[in-house]
C-alpha cells in the first residue's frame, strides 16, 4: 500500500534515518555563556539529470571539502539509490540564519566553490533546486531505538 507523506514528515524521516545517533549538537548547542540555542538545517532538494548521476556525485564530493571550510556543518549529500532516480538531497546545518548568510558570502569568495557551481551549470547536472530551512524539535532528534522487554 502506498502511503503519502508531506514534506515535513519526509524531512524529519530523512534527518532521523541518515544521521548517526551521536550527532547531538543539532537538538541544541551550548554557547560559551551556557545558553542553549537551536540550530537550523538547510535542506536542499535537487532534481538532477539521472544520466549524470556520477557527475553529480563528484559535485557533491567537492562540497565535502568546501562546505566545512566555508563555515557550514555538512550533514551529508544523498544520491538516489532505488525508486525515484532524479532526486538528490543535501543537508547543511548552521547556528542561525546569520551564520548561513556569512557562509554564503564565503562561498562566493571561495575559488573552489565558484568552480564547483560553474561545473554543475556547464554540465547541466541540476535541473531544479529547492531550499527549505528546518529546525529540530528538542527531544525528538536522533533518538536511538529502545529495546522492548519481553515478558
Amino acid at each position: 500500500m502506498l502511503v503519502k507523506i508531506n514534506r515535513r514528515e519526509a524531512i524529519k524521516g530523512l534527518l532521523a534515518a541518515f544521521l548517526p545517533p551521536d550527532v547531538t549538537r543539532f537538538s541544541a548547542m551550548q554557547t560559551y555563556t551556557g545558553e542553549r540555542t537551536a540550530m537550523i538545517t538547510c535542506f536542499i532538494r535537487y532534481q538532477i539529470d539521472p544520466f549524470q548521476r556520477d557527475e553529480f556525485k563528484k559535485y557533491a564530493e567537492n562540497w565535502g571539502r568546501i562546505i566545512p571550510r566555508c563555515g557550514g556543518y555538512l550533514v551529508g549529500y544523498f544520491l538516489p539509490h532505488e525508486g525515484t532516480n532524479d532526486v538528490a538531497w543535501g543537508l547543511i546545518a548552521f547556528d542561525s540564519l546569520a551564520s548561513y548568510e556569512a557562509y554564503r558570502k564565503r562561498l562566493r569568495e571561495d575559488a573552489e566553490a565558484r568552480a564547483n557551481f560553474a561545473m554543475a551549470e556547464n554540465k547541466r547536472l541540476i535541473l531544479r533546486e529547492e531550499r527549505t530551512f528546518v529546525e529540530v524539535v528538542d527531544g525528538t532528534f536522533s533518538l536511538p531505538p529502545v529495546s522492548a522487554k519481553r515478558e
